[in-house]
């Protein structure tokens, strides 16, 4: 005899029918597109509830950047892709490290194209998946929208175990805050526009959020100046029109002596940046960089009066 997998039902907002949508299936293209977009704008107020919490986690993440160790995200299915995009997208956009963003997804490479039987419920791989990476002092943020997905808890009960700090992003405002849990931030998304579909507002809130930490994180390691990506890693013609620019909104300088500022800054653009407004070579802004933690704000105080 086949014994039927055991069947879950998931007590949250994001799996009630949304009374706003109950004719979508009924309305014209623009009509359901329109009702998408309606529920979409509701998004950015639900995260702007969860902002004081969100801010615990960067600051965690930062102390912990700062002290040698990694951040880990944890999710399965739109979750745990949200957040191997978000990791990978860090390492070009502020030339970070590849391993100080590590991303765990529930089933492996494999689930990030297909679906992977199971995956999500198997709360022992998580810690299983953990274990065997996170080192004390590290922090682990988790992604579900049900705030139930046993994978990310368990990775989150093991990670917490080994003295690392942990947090959780849910889309269920009913999750409960388990005591081995540094920080709950609960988004309270409301229904979907089609019941249950997680992937529509609960993981475009997962997305603002992941983006949101991620950049204010790097903002206060100083991988910027004022609103400019100083950190970026130019790997094609497209970025590398966009250092010049940026250093030409930066400095003022003609686009000819920015681009010779670069090319004798070996393509750094922290380097040319400081070269260009503090009037030092290279080899002199590199020193003063290192001087002031990589931080351009503080470098160009020190050398300019």
């Amino acid at each position: 005899m086949t014994v039927p997998h055991p069947a879950v039902q998931v007590d949250s907002p994001t799996e009630q029918r949304n009374p706003r949508t109950t004719d979508i299936d009924r309305m014209s293209t623009v009509g359901i597109l329109g009702l998408i977009n309606a529920e979409d704008r509701r998004v950015p107020e639900a995260v702007s509830e969860v902002l004081p919490q969100l801010a615990v986690a960067v600051d965690l993440a930062v102390e912990t950047l700062r002290g040698g160790r990694r951040v880990h995200y944890v999710g399965a299915g739109t979750s745990g892709r949200l957040a191997v995009l978000d990791a990978a997208e860090l390492v070009p956009t502020f030339n970070v490290p590849p391993d100080w963003f590590v991303a765990h997804h529930a089933g492996g490479d494999r689930a990030l194209r297909e679906p992977v039987e199971n995956a999500e419920d198997d709360a022992k791989a998580g810690a299983a998946e953990l274990s065997a990476m996170v080192d004390p002092g590290d922090f682990v943020l988790g992604l579900t929208a049900s705030g139930r997905t046993p994978y990310v808890l368990g990775a989150l009960k093991e990670a917490s175990g080994r003295g690392a700090r942990t947090a959780l992003v849910s889309c269920n405002p009913r999750t409960v805050q388990p005591p081995w849990l540094d920080v709950l931030i609960g988004v309270d998304t409301g229904p979907e526009a089609i019941a249950g579909s997680t992937r529509m507002k609960a993981g475009t809130a997962q997305k603002v959020i992941l983006t949101s930490f991620s950049t204010a994180a790097m903002i206060k390691l100083g991988r910027t100046y004022s609103n400019l990506m100083v950190s970026l890693r130019a790997t094609n013609a497209k970025l590398r029109g966009r250092t010049i620019r940026i250093l030409r909104e930066a400095t003022g300088a003609s686009e000819q002596d920015c681009a010779d500022a670069l090319v004798e800054a070996g393509g750094d653009l922290k380097v040319a940046l400081v070269h260009l407004l503090c009037g030092v070579d290279s080899a002199t802004a590199i020193s003063l960089l290192e001087a002031n933690g990589g931080r351009v704000r503080d470098t160009l105080g020190a050398c300019i009066p």
